[in-house]
C-alpha cells in the first residue's frame, strides 16, 4: 500500500500533503495535552510495531503481496492522534531511509495508513466494544473488525487515488502519464486482497497484540476502552511492566526474514517496466502502458533509498544473508523510533500532568 513517486501525479501528492497538515497540526496538540512522559515514550515503541509489522509481507490473490501497518492497533492503546503521529513517523523513516513508499507522495500514504486507518479503526471499536465488551470475547472481536475495516478502506482510498490518475493526467494522445489504471481495475485489485488476507492479518495482529499488552501493561493503555470506562478496575490497577512487550518487539525483529518468504510485489509498487508489465498481463486492449513512470522526480536527487538491500543484491547474498539485513533493517528502524520518541517525551511533563494519564 505504499504508493511510490511518479504513481501519483504533483497536483494529487500536493493535495493529499496539504489534505495531512491539519490532520497533523491536531494530532500533534492532541498528543502533547493528553499523552504523559511515559506515554509518549511507549508511542515509540507502537510506532515500532507498526514499523516491523509493515515488514512482514503475505502473499495475496493475483501473485502480488500485502502487509499489517497496526494504525488500528496504536489507535486502541494510545488513541487515533497518537496512532496518526507514530504511523506517520514510521512511514517518513521507510520512505527517507529503505525507500519503501515515495518521498512526494508521502502526504497520500499518511493519508491513507496513518488518518484513515486509525481514525476508522477507533470508530468501529468504539461502536462495537461498546455493545459487546461485557461478553469474554467483545473485546478481541471488537479489535479484529475495527482492524479490518480500517485496513480496508485505507485500501480502497489508495485505490481511488490510483484509479483517478488516467481520468485526470494524460498526454496529447491519450496515454495515461502516471498510475495506467482506472478505478474499474484499481479497486478490486486493491480493496478485494485486502478484505481476504491482509485486512484479517492486521484484525488479528491487532487483537493479538492489544490483548497481550492489555495483560501485561493495562495501566499503559489511554485508548478507546480507558476513555469510556471499559477497561476492568482491576486490571489498570496493576503494576505496569513494558518487558513482555519489548520481548515482543525483539521477537518480531528476529521473524522479520518471513517477510522474505512472500515473492511478487505488491500491487501498484513496481517499476516501470513492471508496471508495463501488468499492463500487458491484464489482457484488457483498453488499457495504455504510462508514459511517466520512469519520469525522473526530486526524489531520485536525494541520497535515499534501501541501501541493505541494495548491498545485498550486489553482494549476491542468499537467504541467510538477506534475512540478516532484514533483520538490521528492523534493528535500525526500532532504534531510530525508540530513541526519537523518547527524546520527544523529554519536553512532557511526567507522569500524573495530564488528566487521562493512567500509567503507574
Amino acid at each position: 500500500m505504499h504508493i511510490p513517486d511518479n504513481y501519483l501525479s504533483p497536483q494529487t501528492d500536493a493535495v493529499m500533503a496539504v489534505a495531512m497538515v491539519p490532520v497533523w497540526v491536531h494530532c500533534i496538540k492532541k498528543v502533547r495535552a493528553t499523552l504523559d512522559r511515559e506515554h509518549m515514550a511507549f508511542l515509540g515503541i507502537c510506532a515500532a510495531f507498526s514499523f516491523l509489522l509493515m515488514m512482514f509481507n503475505v502473499p495475496l490473490p493475483g501473485g502480488t503481496t500485502g502487509h499489517a501497518v497496526g494504525g488500528a492497533l496504536i489507535a486502541l492503546l494510545l488513541g487515533p492522534e497518537a496512532a496518526a503521529i507514530a504511523v506517520s513517523v514510521a512511514l517518513a523513516l521507510q520512505a527517507l531511509l529503505f525507500g519503501d513508499g515515495g518521498i512526494l507522495s508521502f502526504g497520500a500514504n499518511c493519508f491513507n495508513m496513518a488518518f484513515v486507518l486509525p481514525f476508522t479503526a477507533a470508530i468501529v471499536f468504539r461502536a462495537l466494544n461498546s455493545r459487546l465488551h461485557d461478553k469474554r470475547w467483545g473485546t478481541s472481536a471488537s479489535a479484529i473488525v475495527s482492524g479490518w475495516v480500517g485496513l480496508c478502506l485505507a485500501a480502497l482510498c489508495a485505490a481511488i487515488e490510483f484509479g483517478i490518475q488516467p481520468m485526470l493526467f494524460t498526454n496529447a494522445s491519450g496515454a495515461p502519464l502516471y498510475c495506467p489504471f482506472p478505478l474499474s481495475v484499481a479497486i478490486p485489485a486493491m480493496l478485494v486482497p485486502h478484505m481476504l488476507v491482509a485486512g484479517v492479518i492486521e484484525g488479528v495482529a491487532t487483537a493479538a497484540i492489544y490483548g497481550f499488552i492489555k495483560k501485561t501493561a493495562p495501566s499503559i493503555i489511554v485508548g478507546p476502552e480507558a476513555v469510556d470506562g471499559q477497561l476492568a478496575a482491576d486490571g489498570t490497577a496493576k503494576k505496569t511492566s513494558l518487558i513482555p512487550t519489548l520481548i515482543l518487539v525483539a521477537v518480531l525483529v528476529v521473524a522479520t526474514p518471513l517477510g522474505l518468504l512472500a515473492t511478487g510485489d505488491a500491487w501498484g509498487e513496481w517499476d516501470a517496466e513492471g508496471a508495463a508489465t501488468a499492463v500487458q498481463e491484464a489482457g484488457d486492449d483498453s488499457l495504455q502502458a504510462s508514459v511517466g513512470l520512469d519520469a525522473p522526480t526530486f526524489a531520485d536527487a536525494l541520497p535515499t533509498g534501501d541501501y541493505l538491500q541494495v548491498y545485498s543484491e550486489e553482494q549476491g547474498l542468499g537467504f541467510a544473508g538477506q534475512a540478516a539485513m532484514y533483520i538490521l533493517s528492523g534493528v535500525i528502524g526500532v532504534a531510530v523510533l525508540t530513541i526519537a520518541f523518547r527524546l520527544v517525551s523529554l519536553t512532557v511533563k511526567e507522569s500524573g500532568a495530564h488528566g487521562n494519564s493512567r500509567a503507574a
